[in-house]
């Protein structure tokens, strides 16, 4: 049975947990994440099982500070400044890691780079600040399906595979993080996200690569897979007049017959946090097939166009 854990006997409850090497799901600003001790190879391995996640597509590791996460990761140059100026925020950076960093090998997937993220949400900050270490936590759901944006997402995939479900209330931001890989020369982009990727370019003073890549194999952060965030359902893209047999998924004005609309005045921040929420809702409803209405290719939109791009990827 997973428990429910709500207001600050659930905080207590869910560090309780944390500690004894069980599994919490713990909401954050971006989806919720299925939380375990970082250093404990059990708790690690739990977290792969209950998500029936591939061992090799390495996690997030989640920390209270700035100065928490260097104490696994090697955090300078390009890696401090956005650290700097996005954390605690939707920004996840993959640097070195750290000699004796203390991680459990299957958090890195064995690599010798570690991605690391300091999130906003209050509810987070106060658990990982109570806890006082480091939290893998990839998005609470089986591996492969839609994120869960909210406590009963949650419930509807992982119920009974995990202790217990740290209701933290609808994702704000609605989008897992960007991730930025900082081992290399210059940054480059793994993964669009909640962050805007025209944000860290202002910051950097300099572009970031806007081709995401694509690993099925030995992916070097999650959000690699080329099929990845799907329902149940076929998912077809860019649909401007969709067949009377499909559940159509809207974006902005003049849509009046849609099954719903991600932003009926165009706002792409709105479009974020209602993706996955709408999703869910499509895919519980009667119907073969999603049909979604195109996306603008700016802001938010390429981390929308990114997880819709992989939702509708041929599934093996």
């Amino acid at each position: 049975m997973t428990e429910r854990l709500e207001g600050e006997a659930g905080l207590t409850r869910a560090v309780e947990l944390l500690r004894a090497g069980k599994l919490v799901a713990i909401p954050t600003e971006t989806v919720y994440g299925l939380a375990g001790d970082a250093r404990e190879g059990e708790a690690v391995a739990a977290i792969f099982e209950a998500k029936g996640r591939p061992r090799f597509n390495p996690l997030i590791c989640h920390l209270a500070s700035l100065e928490a996460a260097g104490r696994f990761g090697v955090i300078e140059g390009a890696a401090l400044r956005l650290a700097e100026a996005f954390w605690p925020g939707p920004l996840t950076l993959v640097v070195p890691l750290r000699e004796a960093a203390g991680l459990s090998p299957l958090v890195t997937a064995g690599l010798n780079s570690v991605a690391l993220r300091v999130p906003a949400l209050p509810l987070a900050h106060r658990l990982l600040d109570a806890f006082g270490g480091p939290l893998a936590a990839p998005s609470a759901n089986p591996s492969g399906k839609i994120s869960p944006s909210t406590a009963a997402h949650v419930a509807e995939g992982l119920e009974g595979r995990i202790a217990a479900v740290l209701d933290g209330g609808p994702a704000d931001v609605g989008l897992e993080s960007t991730i930025i890989d900082c081992t290399g020369p210059e940054p480059r982009l793994l993964r669009p996200g909640g962050l805007p990727l025209e944000t860290l370019e202002a910051a950097l003073g300099t572009p970031l690569g806007r081709d995401a890549p694509t690993d099925d194999t030995a992916p070097s952060s999650p959000g690699q897979l080329s099929s990845h965030y799907a329902p149940g359902k076929a998912v077809r893209l860019n649909v401007t007049t969709p067949p009377e047999s499909s559940l159509f998924l809207a974006f902005g004005p003049g849509f009046p017959a849609a099954t719903a609309n991600l932003s009926p005045s165009g706002d792409l921040r709105e479009a974020a946090a209602n993706l996955f929420a709408m999703l869910h809702k499509l895919d519980a409803l009667p119907g073969a097939e999603i049909a979604v209405a195109p996306i603008p290719q700016r802001g938010l939109g390429l981390a929308i166009n990114d997880r819709l791009s992989r939702a509708a990827a041929p599934r093996g």
